[in-house]
């Protein structure tokens, strides 16, 4: 525990907060992390982080260089979001960074519970799982509207 941005673990896993600004514009980011995570029945450690950390690993891991939302790695279980991204999306969604911070999180669970969305069944299927979920979290469901 010795990152000054670390939350330490909680129920198995651990909150590591890098980029200021996920503290400024979500407060109770470690609470719905905490409540995300045990919706999925998921154990994952969670970095918020920023761009340029999650581009370096997007581009040495999957070989894309530029940064994405949210970063998943199975071993250990691990999920990265980046704010630029997540507060991009958040605006042009028109939804709270709080609200696209507990979809995401919900999203990289599933991921490392072997959920994908690289064909539309597979979309179709991920994207029920995640409205059942965020619904038991009261988070307005994400595909709506789409």
């Amino acid at each position: 525990m010795d990152d000054p941005g670390s939350i330490g673990p909680l129920g198995g896993f651990e909150i590591v907060i890098t980029d200021r600004r996920w503290r400024a514009y979500v407060p109770d980011a470690p609470r719905r992390i905490a409540r995300a995570l045990m919706a999925c029945g998921c154990a994952a450690s969670v970095a918020l982080t920023d761009d340029r950390t999650v581009k370096k690993l997007n581009f040495r891991d999957r070989g894309k260089n530029k940064p994405t939302n949210v970063l998943t790695y199975e071993q250990p279980p691990e999920i990265l979001l980046a704010f630029g991204v997540v507060a991009k999306e958040a605006r042009r969604e028109r939804k709270s960074i709080a609200q696209h911070l507990s979809h995401l999180i919900v999203h990289g669970a599933l991921h490392l519970q072997g959920y994908d969305h690289h064909h539309s069944g597979e979309a179709r299927e991920m994207e029920a799982e995640e409205t059942r979920i965020l619904a038991r979290l009261r988070v307005p469901n994400p595909w709506k509207n789409r």
